[in-house]
């Protein structure tokens, strides 16, 4: 009897930790990766060893961007981010106050992510990389299995929408922009 209520103990504790991983209750917000919940905090350094949070660029419409210098079809889909960055940076947003971008980058070597980011212009400031490549904690923490893969997040940092590309990413921004 005593190993039943220590089992059940172990089990109840177990199941109470776990719904604080997955739920924040200061805000009462499911943290986690499908539109609507708040997306994971991620903290990186950038390629000059800088800290860069993405809560750091709470306020502003962020596209969370996982690529890597080696990935063909991230580097084909680059022109496009590239495209939207420089179209709705600066733009008027309904309820945020900018545009960024937070690149995640799965390489694992410093100098190859660096001139890709030279070579494909990615011109905004917000590049991190653990350089752990498919074992990076941010790839982990997102369940990112296949890249290129993005998630939009509005200014309190909850998924919009994720995984546009081309023409959808434009679509989408679009949406959130201020109509005079």
């Amino acid at each position: 009897m005593k190993k039943i209520n220590l089992i059940l103990s172990i089990a109840a504790v177990a199941l109470v930790g776990m719904s604080f991983i997955a739920y924040n209750t200061s805000a009462g917000e499911t943290v986690g990766t499908n539109v609507g919940n708040k997306a994971p905090e991620l903290k990186f350094n950038s390629p000059d060893n800088k800290v860069i949070a993405l809560s750091s660029l709470k306020g502003q419409l962020v596209l969370i961007d996982f690529w890597a210098s080696w990935c063909g079809p991230c580097r084909g889909e680059n022109p496009n981010v590239v495209a939207a960055y420089t179209k709705y940076h600066n733009a008027k947003f309904k309820d945020a106050k900018g545009f960024e971008i937070y690149s995640v980058s799965l390489d694992r070597d410093k100098a190859s992510w660096q001139n890709a980011i030279a070579a494909d212009k990615l011109s905004w400031p917000n590049h991190v990389s653990d350089l752990k490549w498919w074992q990076s904690e941010a790839a982990q923490l997102y369940g990112i299995n296949s890249i290129p893969m993005n998630f939009l997040i509005d200014k309190d940092g909850i998924i919009v929408a994720k995984n546009l590309r081309g023409p959808d990413l434009d679509a989408e921004l679009e949406k959130h922009v201020k109509q005079n």
